[in-house]
């Protein structure tokens, strides 16, 4: 059993407030579960203009859990509402 891990730090220029946020991510999290991983908001719940999102997936071959994660990555760099200013995958 391979587990891929993807954190990623998101800057929300047009949060001006937690509903606002909120309704970004609460999007883009719905977008992002159509690959079939799980993700949440791990941290950054009170800010306005940062999120953290974590996704990972559960797989038998460790290519395919990189691929999937990219593929996360490539989906949340072309959201136009937020912007990726870090992230880290680990396969594993």
């Amino acid at each position: 059993m391979i587990v891929g891990l993807l954190t990623m730090e998101l800057y929300i220029p047009d949060g001006g407030s937690l509903k606002d946020k909120r309704r970004v991510v609460r999007s883009l999290v719905d977008r992002i579960r159509r690959f079939n991983v799980s993700v949440a908001e791990v941290d950054g719940h009170d800010t306005w203009q940062r999120a953290t999102l974590a996704a990972a997936v559960v797989t038998t071959d460790a290519r395919h859990a990189h691929r999937v994660l990219s593929a996360v990555v490539r989906l949340v760099e072309s959201h136009g509402a937020v912007e990726l200013t870090d992230y880290t995958i680990e396969v594993g």
